[in-house]
């Protein structure tokens, strides 16, 4: 059976860990049901794709044996995590971070269907009952301001400025992993590279107070093969919940992946074996869709379900809207009828629909060709569409070569 370290290194989750004994890693993944943690915040309503990487690797762990703490921060939500970020973020009302971190917990849990020994916790449990000199005196104690201001995040800040409320994250993500070290006996951490300060102050923490040696591991950093930021596109980020980005959207997202990293993301955003992956990836011209096909199944059969998944396949490889059986993956909208007696241009149909953002952007890609509706190119952004558009009650918007949109026509 291939070991858990195995799995990591050949799919390539390892970027870094810490300890000086390149054998402390192995060494601990080779024990049976060791507790690891990977934190999320709630500074949002869903997870994007940008997270998979942290929970595929707790996937793989826990399948190899181990116990996954799955942790939301209600609490250092309220404070924002500095580590990436050019300016402090948005401070968010108490509510609406519960009401995230209640949702991002739901999602989280989609992965784990089914799996024993998966652990959920929330640190304003027990952030929220320290008292703030208890926190200094215990925490704030055992570090010194010269060797926080080491971490990447706070030199890059620090010459635009950067508050003592996000300078004090560190600690409280440091609190957190002696918390579940005491508590669960957790002894793994894993975050993305972005993350290894606040990592490596967690681990000092715990040898601190406990005498005790944990492990950090932190994750490659998500760039595509053009230098853009994984899960970021020009309409904005991708995100695991269907209501904001529908299962279609998701399967296109990986559909068009760059061909250089269709390797790279089949190791990473699937459970296919290792051999499978290395056939698909020596698919060379255009047969190398096939593997973006296989790559767009598979992440979306793992966070969408496999029904979710066949029909965003099945729209995918739909010409048109009329012809397609999965047509009901593509997003869609409906309008009332009375809305074509007041001058509804097909200008109108692509903003109300998402595909472009304003009036010029509509004007500048049909004049670039790049517009259809059902299927032919659209030349006059200004046309307005009759009842005689909507054939069966639908039409197709269609931006580029791979992003639709069906708008439904009301019954009267």
């Amino acid at each position: 059976m291939v070991d858990a370290y195995k799995i990591l290194l050949e799919r390539g989750f390892i970027q870094r860990y810490t300890h000086h004994t390149t054998e402390a890693l192995p060494s601990l993944l080779a024990e049976e049901g060791v507790r690891c943690y990977v934190g999320y915040d709630g500074s949002a309503s869903s997870l994007h794709v940008g997270h998979l990487l942290s929970v595929m690797a707790l996937v793989h762990l826990h399948s190899k044996g181990h116990c996954p703490i799955v942790l939301v921060g209600g609490a250092t939500t309220m404070i924002g995590d500095p580590s990436g970020k050019r300016q402090a973020r948005k401070m968010l009302e108490p509510e609406e971070v519960e009401r995230n971190t209640k949702a991002i917990s739901r999602q989280l849990a989609r992965y784990f269907q089914g799996r024993e020994e998966v652990i959920y916790v929330n640190n304003a449990d027990w952030l929220g009952r320290i008292t703030l000199v208890d926190f200094l005196r215990q925490v704030g104690s055992r570090f010194t301001i010269a060797e926080m201001l080491t971490t990447e995040a706070y030199k890059t800040r620090l010459e635009k400025g950067l508050s003592f409320l996000e300078f004090s994250y560190q600690l409280f993500q440091a609190y957190d992993f002696w918390y579940l070290y005491k508590n669960y006996d957790c002894k793994l951490q894993i975050g993305g590279d972005d993350q290894w300060g606040n990592i490596c102050a967690g681990v000092d923490l715990i040898r601190r107070l406990e005498g005790a040696q944990v492990e950090g591991l932190t994750l490659p950093l998500l760039l595509t093969a053009s230098g853009t930021k994984m899960g970021k596109t020009e309409q904005g980020a991708i995100w695991l919940d269907p209501d904001r980005t529908s299962p279609y959207e998701f399967y296109q997202f990986w559909r068009n992946t760059h061909d250089q990293d269709v390797e790279r993301f089949l190791k990473y955003f699937t459970f296919l074996p290792m051999e499978e992956i290395r056939k698909l990836a020596q698919l060379q011209g255009s047969d190398i869709r096939k593997a973006k096909e296989v790559l767009a199944f598979e992440a979306t059969k793992i966070t969408h379900g496999e029904g979710e998944a066949k029909k965003a396949q099945k729209a995918a490889h739909s010409l048109f809207y009329s012809a397609s059986e999965g047509s009901e993956a593509i997003p869609s909208l409906s309008i009332s009828p009375q809305k074509l007696s007041g001058g509804f241009c097909a200008i109108d149909a692509f903003i109300l629909a998402g595909l472009c953002k304003s009036r010029g952007e509509v004007r500048r890609k049909a004049k670039e060709g790049g517009l259809y509706l059902n299927g032919k190119k659209l030349t006059d952004p200004f046309y307005a569409l009759q009842r005689e558009d909507f054939p069966s009650g639908e039409m197709l918007l269609r931006f580029g070569k791979k992003k639709y949109f069906r708008l439904l026509l009301e019954e009267n």
